[in-house]
């Protein structure tokens, strides 16, 4: 079997730049793993036909390639970071190829943002486009949404995540002189770092703000400062200074907004902890890094209950509490920690033997339902 994988190339891009990137790439290193796989090549259906400066594509066996250029060679097309184009896939379709569509950004949200928010920008494809769609766990309640809305089966497919982006970053910065990783600060309190991207509700600052002040206010020495990334586009906005300007952290001049930042870069210079939010959409890669190295991650995921230092749902007061709790004993229990956080980069490495056997029944299912190789 012989399989493509879109990706979409344009200036300036970046393997930071969303979690889409990456996953295009575990997912390749891991269909490379299937026994029956032969083939795995990227679909570029952007404008710079070009990988980010952080991919290199002969090191990972993989070649990048224009759809109308494999029509012909190969026999499932994955469409995940990047639209393909419609009537190729029919096209593609009618000649026996098989098509996915792997969602990984949450559906529901995806669908109605976009007509409740005049400024959301959105797509909308042909509803049956293609044979079969793929979630990932944090969304597999939205599985009848999914197979109503594209007139196909869903599955739900394991998430994956590897270190080798983050590592790469870390020895980059590291090669400049900062250290990656938690470090003690003894008798100090946290520089805490917020990193959601605020683009859409699933993932906005808004609640860990609330944490980061309801700890400040019970204790000040807890929090030494608060740095919101991702937030320069609504700084202006009269709500969010409203927010801002009613936190007893923003009032002493212990809050800085900022654009984007990739994580190791940030966190060697400005931050020692991470609080995080998201509202069903719980698997999220910037937990992960914070997890890798070692920093306190004060976080609402269910999914990873037993890393971190999780708190429920919207509960401001617990994830609070859970903030004061790991600035106590996050040194005392580190070896704990990160072994509680290595047993989840396991379970999620797109090498596990039990990921690549879940995508290979996958694929042979697709197969076993059209055509298995031309």
């Amino acid at each position: 079997m012989r399989i493509g994988i879109s990706v979409i190339s344009h200036e300036g891009q970046s393997i930071w730049e969303n979690g889409m990137g990456q996953n295009v790439l575990f997912l390749a290193r891991l269909l490379q793993r299937v026994a029956f796989v032969e083939q795995v090549v990227l679909i570029d259906v952007g404008a710079l036909h070009a990988m980010p400066p952080q991919v290199d594509l002969p090191s990972l066996g993989l070649s990048l390639v224009r759809a109308e250029d494999v029509t012909h060679s190969i026999d499932v097309a994955i469409e995940l970071a990047g639209a393909l184009p419609t009537e190729w896939l029919d096209y593609f379709r009618a000649c026996g190829g098989r098509a996915v569509y792997m969602c990984v950004g949450q559906p529901h949200v995806g669908l109605i943002e976009p007509i409740v928010f005049a400024d959301s920008r959105g797509s909308f494809h042909r509803a049956d486009r293609c044979d079969e769609v793929w979630l990932l766990p944090k969304d597999e309640a939205f599985l009848p949404l999914t197979r109503t809305l594209h007139r196909c089966p869903a599955h739900v497919v394991p998430y994956l995540w590897s270190p080798l982006f983050l590592a790469q970053r870390v020895a980059e910065v590291e090669a400049e002189g900062h250290r990656f990783g938690h470090a003690p600060r003894a008798g100090a309190g946290w520089r805490v770092a917020i990193f959601e991207p605020n683009i859409s509700v699933v993932k906005t600052c808004t609640v860990p703000m609330l944490i980061c002040d309801e700890a400040y206010r019970a204790d000040p020495a807890s929090v030494a400062s608060m740095q919101v990334l991702n937030a320069l586009h609504m700084k202006d906005h009269p709500t969010l200074l409203f927010l801002a300007n009613s936190l007893d952290l923003v009032q002493q001049h212990k809050a800085t907004f900022h654009g984007r930042h990739d994580f190791a870069g940030f966190m060697v210079q400005h931050a020692d902890a991470v609080v995080a939010h998201q509202w069903q959409n719980e698997q999220n890669y910037s937990h992960l890094d914070a997890l890798y190295g070692s920093y306190p991650l004060v976080h609402n995921a269910p999914w990873l209950r037993e890393a971190g230092y999780y708190y429920p749902d919207f509960d401001i007061l617990e994830g609070a509490a859970q903030l004061q709790r790991a600035l106590r004993g996050h040194d005392a229990q580190i070896d704990d920690y990160r072994a509680r956080a290595q047993r989840v980069f396991d379970a999620i490495d797109p090498a596990n033997p039990a990921n690549v056997d879940a995508y290979a029944a996958r694929l042979a299912a697709l197969a076993a339902d059209g055509v298995a190789a031309r």
